[in-house]
């Protein structure tokens, strides 16, 4: 499992995707990471969905990858290899847990063939067993978890898995202190993943409590979980970063 620091300096002064501030260092490494012809796919709830459209879902396609995180880190990617026919899809949809991903695991994801799959999931699997929508616990987030990876390397045994860490941000719209420990241990659930099945693992929460040293929560998060403009952008950053 590979990870991703983040100190003050870089959330306050160094907007990774301009590429006029990121050293060509950076870009190095993380290119390494592709290869000509990739097919990359984005997977997740609501956060990776960001307003997406879903009629057409076409690969590279502005309209089909939302506002969100992905769009900036799959921009990044165009951009700087240019050259290697990337073909990049978003398969987010709003609200999914672990087992809706399941549910439509064929066509978005096993179809698809991937070559690099990138899934952030489980702030639903805690948030809606805590509105009433949903009978989940931590034990049924796993198990659903492991058994969609499993899936997926049997589908696609040469895959690279980035498993991103599931965020709360406290003291907004939506989420209080009383999230704090039940949630924990949805990320500690996640990251046992990215350990089991050998995924680059994103920090997404480690890098939203270092931001929180420059501004407060509801600036990268009004609701504590769907990003602003600039928590997508620092998400896109450390999703890149973790792949260096």
């Amino acid at each position: 499992m590979r990870n991703a620091g983040l100190g003050t300096a870089a959330v306050a002064g160094s907007p990774f995707l301009t590429g006029c501030t990121a050293s060509d260092v950076d870009a190095r490494k993380i290119t390494k990471f592709f290869s000509s012809g990739d097919v990359i796919l984005f997977q997740g709830d609501s956060i990776t969905d960001a307003g997406r459209e879903k009629r057409n879902q076409l690969a590279n396609n502005a309209r089909s990858f939302g506002t969100g995180y992905a769009n900036l880190a799959a921009s990044w990617l165009l951009e700087e290899l240019a050259g290697e026919n990337l073909t990049i899809y978003n398969r987010g949809i709003s609200g999914n847990k672990v087992y809706q991903l399941a549910d439509r695991w064929e066509p978005d994801c096993i179809e698809l063939k991937s070559n690099v799959l990138s899934i952030l999931i489980g702030v639903n699997d805690y948030w809606h067993f805590r509105n009433g929508k949903y009978d989940g616990t931590p034990e049924i987030y796993e198990t659903d978890f492991r058994k969609l990876l499993t899936r997926t390397k049997e589908a696609l045994p040469d895959v690279k898995l980035v498993i991103c860490q599931p965020f709360i941000l406290k003291e907004t719209s939506a989420v209080d202190e009383s999230w704090l420990e039940p949630f924990s241990a949805y990320q500690d659930i996640s990251a046992k993943m990215a350990r089991e099945f050998h995924a680059i693992w994103v920090p997404f929460q480690e890098a939203f409590e270092k931001a929180l040293e420059i501004a407060p929560a509801v600036y990268w998060a009004g609701d504590g979980v769907h990003p602003s403009m600039a928590g997508a952008q620092l998400m896109a950053e450390i999703w890149l970063r973790a792949l260096a």
